[in-house]
């Protein structure tokens, strides 16, 4: 006859939670100095992540409607733009200016120069980013359409691109989408060169060495690679059509580990208006001057209703120019600072009694009384 087995949990202090636990006891000593700690720690912090961010410089231009504009240079409304330096420079500042020149072959995009000027130097790094708004990528039907199969380079079929990348998986001639998906089809493709346009002693204008090399993060490289399927059995999705005319072949395949503009674009954001990186110079000197960034009009925004811009910003050790930090922990210190004062004063002038702690039932001694 076999042993019962018992479902009793074991004799343990764990497992019939008898461990011990501690429980702070709020009373005026503990919470007004720590109040104040907090109000003396968090308002100079905040004031030290404020003004690392203001050290940053950066250029911001919206260039949305450059498509509208003519061929002769015209200055963009306050509005568009934005200059933030941390010092003046000798050079005159001048309101950005645009002008679209259309391709001559017909059907495909054209540029639009952006012309604006920089009034001191700036030390490298120097970031170029791309800066969209009321692009929604933290969609729940968005941020699911992908194969992350696919992307790591296994063999999927048709049903499992149906199950993952739905609506783009499936091409009208029944290929599988490589890569499949709502994020790779909706992949932003402007592409940007920088030119610096009167360099001092009156050189020649030259291309600004800014590279698209390490802008991706390593993990995003490290899980992406090219698909072993047949490339007769995929097809480039619908937007991606220009860039690969003929399709798929052994000789033209697209290998997204090499990509690092798809891995940036892969990685998508919880806010429907983002920046991207999209080159960086990390060699050298911006020196003031005028600039020109030359933008090949591919990517339609106004299709979603947003903006695009060119961000042009250095960094500090905390990132790139944003003040949010440091003004939420002034606030939070102000906020403590502000209740140590009010919880000090309110027990000055009508203090609360308290209990013995030593009559608290787990300070009591076992066995019974007299």
């Amino acid at each position: 006859m076999s042993e019962e087995k018992s479902r009793k949990p074991a004799n343990t202090a764990f497992k019939q939670q008898r461990l011990k636990a501690w429980q702070p006891l709020l009373t005026p000593k503990t919470v007004l100095p720590t109040l104040f700690v907090a109000g003396i720690i968090f308002a100079p912090l905040g004031g030290l992540f404020l003004y690392e961010s203001d050290t940053v410089n950066e250029v911001i231009i919206d260039y949305t409607h450059c498509l509208n504009a003519n061929s002769t240079p015209t200055p963009l409304d306050p509005s568009l733009y934005s200059y933030k330096f941390t010092a003046e420079g000798s050079g005159q500042m001048y309101a950005p200016t645009v002008r679209f020149v259309p391709n001559a072959v017909a059907g495909e995009a054209g540029v639009c120069a952006i012309r604006f000027t920089v009034p001191i130097d700036l030390k490298t790094p120097i970031f170029l980013y791309y800066r969209l708004t009321n692009f929604y990528q933290n969609h729940r039907k968005y941020v699911k359409s992908l194969s992350y199969n696919q992307l790591h380079g296994d063999v999927i079929t048709a049903t499992d691109a149906l199950s993952s990348c739905s609506p783009v998986a499936i091409s009208p001639d029944n290929k599988i989408y490589y890569p499949c998906g709502l994020i790779a089809n909706s992949m932003f493709n402007d592409t940007f060169v920088v030119t610096f346009v009167n360099p001092p002693g009156n050189a020649a204008s030259y291309q600004m060495n800014f590279s698209d090399k390490d802008i991706a993060w390593p993990a995003d490289k490290k899980r992406l690679a090219t698909t072993s399927m047949n490339p007769a059995e995929l097809a480039p999705p619908p937007n991606w059509q220009k860039k690969y005319p003929r399709g798929y072949s052994a000789e033209e395949m697209f290998h997204p580990q090499d990509d690092e503009h798809f891995q940036v674009w892969m990685r998508t954001s919880w806010y429907p208006t983002f920046r991207k990186l999209y080159s960086a110079l990390r060699e050298g000197t911006l020196q003031a001057g005028t600039y020109e960034v030359n933008v090949t009009l591919n990517y339609d925004i106004t299709a979603y209703g947003g903006t695009k811009s060119i961000v042009l910003t250095g960094t500090s050790f905390l990132g790139d120019r944003n003040p949010f930090m440091g003004l939420a922990w002034i606030v939070m210190g102000c906020v403590c600072t502000f209740l140590g004062v009010v919880f000090l004063g309110w027990h000055f002038f009508k203090p609360r009694k308290l209990g013995d702690h030593d009559r608290l039932s787990w300070q009591q001694t076992s066995g019974t009384g007299p």
